[in-house]
């Protein structure tokens, strides 16, 4: 029998995801009015692996090239970020946490954290483990 959308299993997947990601803008936005979820997150990838491509950005954000671009050039006109050409390879660029970056770069990774514990709450780590591995095999379904 043909079950409805909001009967299904990826329904509530992605009612999960949109909900999660607006409780966690709303938690970003009361400490830091001027990034984004996904901004934070770019921010946080690059304060810990300097090195990391744009195309290695969006690979693992699953973003197009185009909007972490555009993300990185907020956070650069917004202070976050230092934009300077790279030593050894001149098509990209290196980008590290200016002054302002540096000092709101452990505000934002505790809000990241609070939101994933509140998000998780009741949730022990065997259901977590359990739901994790269900996600994966259902992506290696999608992936074949």
């Amino acid at each position: 029998m043909f079950k409805l959308p909001n009967e299904v299993i990826f329904y509530t997947i992605e009612r999960s995801i949109k909900e999660y990601r607006h409780f966690a803008q709303k938690q970003l936005w009361k400490a830091f009015p001027d990034i984004t979820v996904d901004q934070a997150l770019i921010f946080t990838l690059i304060s810990s692996n300097p090195e990391m491509t744009q195309e290695e950005l969006s690979d693992v954000l699953f973003k197009e090239k185009a909007s972490v671009t555009r993300m990185i050039e907020l956070l650069r006109k917004n202070g976050y970020l230092n934009r300077e050409i790279h030593e050894t390879d001149r098509r990209r660029f290196k980008l590290t946490p200016s002054k302002k970056g540096k000092a709101a770069l452990d505000k934002i990774i505790e809000i990241i954290k609070q939101n994933r514990t509140i998000a998780l709450e009741g949730i022990n780590q065997y259901d977590q483990t359990h739901l994790n591995e269900t996600l994966n095999k259902l992506i290696k379904n999608c992936t074949k």
